[in-house]
């Protein structure tokens, strides 16, 4: 099984915003996807319903690494979890099957690298990514990528402001 970070941040990242792509389309392709990562069993078949909560909880969890300041939590789905104190308090399944392996999903977002989890500031990408940086202050996924697009528009509205507020050669005192 996957570490945490990288289980939630594989989840999310089952649907690329930029190119508009689901590897979760279909409760069969949900269901191949959890069991890959050992999450279902071989005989374990998702459903609608199954599908349905999935992607809720995808874009829930997808909203709350967006972090934004003032935003309202988002709604994630209703899923069979339970407390347990051992050495340390964890959420664990109570179900098994694809509503289990979902639950172990949601379950894996409460550890400790939770933190270190982001999704990409550039929106049109929204790419989730595990920060490893010192200080956690990684904005963008790739900074090749979204982090060359961001830093390109903004160079472009300052040169474009500064056109502006130079006079043209046809300017008369």
């Amino acid at each position: 099984m996957l570490v945490t970070a990288e289980l939630v941040r594989d989840f999310v990242n089952t649907y690329d915003v930029e190119a508009d792509a689901d590897d979760l389309g279909t409760p069969s392709e949900l269901g191949v996807w959890l069991r890959e990562r050992a999450l279902a069993g071989s005989r374990d078949r998702a459903t609608d319903d199954d599908l349905a909560t999935a992607i809720a909880l995808r874009e829930g969890l997808r909203a709350a690494l967006r972090r934004r300041p003032g935003a309202s939590p988002p709604e994630l789905p209703r899923l069979p979890l339970t407390v347990v104190i051992g050495t340390r308090p964890g959420l664990v399944p109570v179900a098994g099957g694809v509503p289990g392996a979902l639950a172990r999903i949601a379950a894996a977002a409460t550890d400790s690298s939770w933190e270190r989890l982001k999704v990409c500031s550039e929106d049109t990408c929204q790419w989730a990514f595990i920060d490893a940086s010192k200080n956690r202050s990684r904005s963008w996924c790739s900074m090749r990528v979204c982090g060359n697009r961001t830093k390109t528009r903004a160079y472009r509205a300052r040169k474009q402001g500064s056109r502006r507020l130079q006079p043209s050669n046809t300017d008369t005192v």
